[in-house]
């Protein structure tokens, strides 16, 4: 069964990996980031969400931004060490550590993904796609997260409702569009040897068609 979400917001940044220093997004949300977003609404064991088209609803506008931030992390490894009596410092001096990196984000941004979920076999007894529809349908209707949903990182904030008709598509994304290669998911099969899945996205009247990570078309 295909839920619709509709999902907007002032800016996004969907990160290419290709790039290290400063942060480019892609021209569009990627699938990976629309599960994360959904994954936020609602996640459960017993399921996994599918992704399986994204409509892009808004003109694709980029705008640069440039941020402080800091070059270091608290790491684990001291947080530990200083549970066993170590010295390690578990805070960071901003004034010390501070860096200022441009960031290509898109602004005025809203999609509407289309994705179903299967169940898995963390699934118990008492669990049903019945059951699991009417509680996605309840926490969208009420604005429910388990966590604040973004594009791409923290401090762009991603709003969102259940989507009952798609907008029009804008005049500048009819036709076909190509994107190039985009992140599909990580493949996690192998443990030991993680992979990126990539594949060539097209926008067709502004629909992102999501393929399977198994097809021929992804490369990884």
């Amino acid at each position: 069964m295909s839920i619709l979400v509709e999902v907007w917001g002032d800016y996004a940044c969907f990160s290419r990996p290709e790039m290290k220093v400063e942060r480019v997004s892609y021209d569009v949300m990627t699938p990976s980031a629309a599960r994360g977003l959904l994954e936020a609404i609602y996640w459960h064991p017993g399921m996994r969400w599918i992704i399986d088209s994204i409509v892009v609803c808004n003109p694709i506008r980029f705008t640069n931004i440039r941020r402080n931030e800091v070059t270091d992390v608290v790491l684990t490894s001291s947080a530990l060490s200083a549970m066993n009596g170590g010295k390690d410092p578990l805070y960071l001096i901003a004034s010390e550590k501070i860096a200022q990196r441009a960031t290509m984000a898109l602004r005025d941004v809203r999609y509407v993904i289309n994705a179903h979920f299967v169940m898995t076999d963390k699934a118990n007894a008492t669990d049903s796609e019945g059951k699991f529809c009417d509680i996605i349908r309840r926490r969208l209707k009420k604005g429910q997260t388990y966590h604040q949903p973004c594009f791409g990182t923290r401090e762009f904030i991603a709003h969102f409702k259940q989507c009952d008709s798609i907008p029009e598509c804008p005049e500048e994304l009819r036709g076909e569009k190509d994107l190039g290669w985009i992140l599909l998911d990580m493949d996690y099969s192998d443990k030991e040897d993680i992979k990126p899945v990539f594949f060539r996205a097209v926008l067709h009247d502004g629909v992102l068609t999501v393929p399977d990570p198994k097809s021929e078309v992804t490369v990884r």
